[in-house]
């Protein structure tokens, strides 16, 4: 079986809505996670330890925000003379111009530029999940069923009516409902399709001529293909979670610390970050830490449980942060408490502020505003 050249586009042009104050000023997929890396270092490593250099990053909202993140795409082995990355912005003056109504419109609008290239096949990925793959186990997977598109799919333990809801059988996928009221099964889409680069081209094309404007994958375009097409299924066995959520992130962090979360550090697979350049934590004489983790350059000095210290992020004595994601640079002074909620970058808080309750997840923006965001909001 010959080895198909394959393109992965990156999409990373959403609002994150649902994330509340940690999208107000910065893309989705640059949200830090795990103290010192950002989301979209997660699609990037997988990649990069999977061999695949054709890599297309699709933007549209808060696109500087990756551009300083990403810079020329050295941490994961990209910048290269032929392939590498590819950075594609919204554009205006041809075809396919213009924002995008969601992740297949986005697709189709690059269209022309994916023919002109080539690939056997189209791997899309989002940059919001945390998970490890290989991405080859899937492109075999694919080849073996002689599918036009193989999606990663996964056993999720929560809410499966915020997902594309999958029915399977013998390898196959044989339904398909897009965040469904009433989902059949707590089988879901990982957001990792990989399409027949043709079928993917040509389906976009008659659906965007049929109904006028795509929307979403979940609307149009995989009902199409589950439908006539013969889709397979990548069963995903190991860890997996969506990040667009601001209790999934708070778990996915909590995660980390229990050590049932995604190893970033595993020796054979090391999740790869253009991390920052920090003197190690200080640690003051007056700190209490127990079961967390502390980022370069943050400064500790009060009680730390459970919790997962950013960069440059201060800790002041006195302050009492438990269960909680504190961002790069945010302060939590004398007096202050922060129980089971997000800290967003810089953000600042009043020294005798009080911020969340056990089992409910706070996001707290810069200027110390506390909100729990709605999460069956979109985005």
């Amino acid at each position: 079986m010959s080895e198909p050249s394959v393109l992965a586009v990156i999409l990373a042009g959403g609002t994150g809505g649902r994330l509340g104050a940690l999208t107000d000023s910065k893309a989705k997929p640059v949200v830090p996670v795990g103290g010192t890396y950002r989301l979209i270092d997660i699609p990037l490593s997988n990649l990069h330890h999977s061999h695949i250099s054709d890599v297309w990053v699709v933007e549209q909202y808060q696109p500087k925000s990756i551009n300083d993140h990403l810079a020329n795409g050295r941490p994961w082995d990209l910048d290269r003379t032929n392939g590498g990355l590819r950075v594609l912005p919204p554009f205006q003056g041809d075809h396919g111009e213009g924002f995008a109504a969601g992740n297949a419109d986005g697709l189709y609008r690059q269209a022309e530029f994916i023919r002109e290239f080539g690939p056997d096949l189209v791997l899309v990925l989002s940059a919001d999940h945390l998970y490890r793959l290989d991405y080859r186990d899937v492109i075999k997977t694919h080849q073996e069923a002689g599918a036009v598109l193989t999606m990663v799919t996964t056993r999720f333990d929560g809410d499966a009516s915020q997902h594309g809801v999958v029915e399977v059988a013998d390898g196959r996928v044989t339904g398909f409902e897009y965040k469904p009221e009433n989902p059949r099964t707590d089988v879901v889409a990982a957001e990792i399709f990989l399409y027949s680069a043709d079928v993917l081209l040509d389906t976009l094309a008659e659906l965007h001529e049929r109904d006028g404007e795509l929307e979403d994958y979940g609307d149009q375009l995989i009902p199409h293909l589950v439908q006539h097409r013969t889709v397979a299924e990548h069963r995903l066995e190991s860890y997996w979670l969506d990040l667009g959520t601001p209790k999934n992130y708070h778990r996915a962090h909590m995660d980390l610390l229990e050590g049932t979360g995604l190893a970033f550090d595993d020796p054979a697979w090391p999740i790869l970050s253009a991390s920052p350049r920090r003197l190690p934590a200080f640690v003051a004489d007056t700190a209490r830490i127990g079961s967390s983790l502390i980022s370069p350059g943050a400064t500790i000095a009060g009680s730390v449980t459970s919790s997962v210290i950013g960069p440059d992020a201060v800790v002041e004595e006195g302050a009492v942060v438990e269960h909680s994601v504190v961002l790069n640079r945010a302060r939590i002074p004398a007096g202050a408490a922060v129980r089971w909620a997000i800290l967003d970058a810089d953000a600042q808080l009043a020294p005798d502020a009080e911020i969340g309750e056990r089992g409910v997840v706070t996001v707290v923006d810069a200027d110390g505003n506390a909100s729990r965001p709605d999460e069956s909001e979109g985005g």
